[in-house]
């Protein structure tokens, strides 16, 4: 078993920035500077009092206040009390979003995100202008499709613009006003939307390569020329059969291409001729008749890009679903997903599965579904999914238990049954159970780390027990991470490191 070689009172520190019991006035003396390490896990790890998040955004040092910036454990209400900081580098915290990304990334309040979008630059030399920390938000998906559609009528032209992102959710009047908004930057952002379905206006910007040629080849409207060169080039084809505006001849040509990718495509289509669709359901290939079958006409284009999704997600990393849990620009009906759940089709199951809203009967119903992928799902998905599954899911699931590891229905006790469990991660969760009954002792020799500090951080170990871990090096960090030690000791501890009360 290897043992740590860091010195106690550092491993304390860290533990005391951890631990979940620890007052305010034990965590504001880690901001000292002789704190250390323990400063950044106190900014970055963990959830905060309001006392110290208090302490934190009004704090001197530029690192710790964008540590805070960075923090997923915090609300974005509290990292947002950043967004008028002194320094660039905080703003851009702020804006980029929690570190490490969480799969779930919560939008920032409305009031943050519109300053943002109106901050403008100082004369004062910064190292991030107003318009590279935009950057930073466009791409942390804390800016949701409903925060764009909300501002389609805001009074500043710069929030007003980001409406044209949700383009397909606007109705034709909502679409004029932007197109002939007052504002040339609101006007300009429109247009573009706009010239996006003209045909002429894309072919003069396609370029020979790159992501902007496959862009336009899979979403924008199309020129006969166009197409008529997409026709000749292997890849393109593939992009063209899933781009909306591909006209109909070209629909049933791709319909009979030489690849099963592209034949594959085309029958993801919302727009299928019935014929073509029966045709397809027919195919020598199985993955095409499987993409026919699973969704008979009528469709919309929204279902089909959720089951898009499913096969997407089916094909990598052996079924685990690893995308963003976020608010979807537009969504297919929720009677669709009502009618996914009692499908025989394990895709439809699964897209069902992948809807946040679906009522608790039919989350009920799909958490004893046959097919253990569509259980997963509903752990990682929805809200009322039952914790009997989502534990399921995390012991099932390795790449899943970052994301599952902060959601409330995961259970923290009953968990007796895991101790041995061959998976350390799963002992880890098992031995910080407080109703195990006794303390974990067996668990303090694991050959995993992570579980002696799990274990070590039980409050079923108390007085003389937990005294005795702390000066052992193997479990002190733990140890001091216990939320029983009462607060004078973790003051003790402190000043024994060193830092100023």
């Amino acid at each position: 078993m290897p043992i740590s070689s860091t010195a106690p009172t550092d491993l304390w520190l860290r533990g005391v920035a951890a631990n979940p019991g620890a007052p305010a006035d034990v965590l504001l003396r880690l901001l000292d500077p002789a704190a250390g390490e323990a400063r950044r896990i106190l900014c970055e790890e963990r959830c905060l009092p309001d006392e110290v998040v208090d302490a934190l955004v009004t704090h001197p040092e530029t690192k710790l206040r964008r540590s805070f910036g960075h923090n997923p454990h915090v609300s974005p209400a509290q990292r947002g009390r950043l967004v008028g900081d002194p320094h660039s580098l905080v703003r851009a915290a702020v804006a980029g979003g929690p570190r490490p990304r969480p799969r779930q990334v919560l939008p920032l309040p409305d009031d943050v995100l519109i300053t943002l979008l109106t901050a403008e630059d100082s004369c004062e030399r910064v190292l991030l202008r107003a318009g590279e920390i935009l950057q930073e938000l466009a791409f942390s998906h804390q800016m949701s499709p409903s925060f764009r559609y909300r501002m389609r009528g805001h009074e500043h032209p710069a929030v007003r613009a980001t409406a044209t992102g949700v383009w397909g959710r606007l109705t034709a009047e909502e679409r004029h006003a932007l197109v002939t908004d007052p504002h040339p930057d609101v006007r300009k952002a429109a247009e573009y939307c706009v010239r996006e379905a003209d045909p002429a206006a894309m072919e003069a910007e396609i370029p020979d390569r790159g992501h902007y040629r496959w862009l336009i080849l899979s979403s924008y409207a199309l020129s006969d020329a166009v197409v008529e060169e997409a026709m000749a080039d292997p890849e393109s084809r593939w992009s063209i059969a899933g781009n909306p505006y591909t006209p109909a001849d070209a629909v049933v040509r791709l319909a009979h291409d030489t690849d099963p990718g592209v034949r594959r495509r085309i029958a993801s289509r919302a727009d299928l001729d019935p014929a073509l669709w029966a045709e397809l359901t027919q195919d020598p290939d199985e993955s095409v008749r499987t993409r026919a079958r699973v969704q008979p006409l009528p469709r919309t284009t929204e279902e089909c890009r959720a089951v898009d999704h499913e096969l997407s997600e089916a094909a990598s990393r052996d079924g685990d679903c690893l995308c963003f849990v976020l608010e979807r620009h537009t969504e297919p009906d929720p009677d669709w997903y009502r009618a996914c759940a009692g499908s025989e089709e394990v895709l439809l199951r699964l897209a069902a599965a992948s809807c946040a809203t679906l009522p608790a009967d039919l989350v009920a119903r799909l958490a004893q579904d046959p097919h253990e992928e569509v259980r997963h799902r509903l752990a990682s998905w929805h809200p009322l999914a039952p914790a009997e599954t989502v534990l399921a899911a995390f012991v099932a699931r390795p790449l899943q238990r970052p994301h599952l590891l902060t959601q409330s229905r995961l259970p923290r006790t009953g968990l007796a049954h895991l101790l041995d469990h061959e998976d350390p991660e799963v002992r880890a969760l098992a031995a910080a159970d407080p109703t195990l009954g006794q303390p974990p002792v067996r668990l303090l020799t694991d050959p995993d780390q992570r579980v002696r500090r799990a274990a070590a951080g039980n409050p079923l170990f108390a007085g003389d027990a937990v005294e005795a871990l702390l000066h052992d090096p193997a479990t002190a960090e733990g140890a001091a991470a216990n939320p029983g030690l009462p607060a004078a000791r973790l003051h003790e501890l402190l000043d024994r490191a060193g830092v100023p009360r």
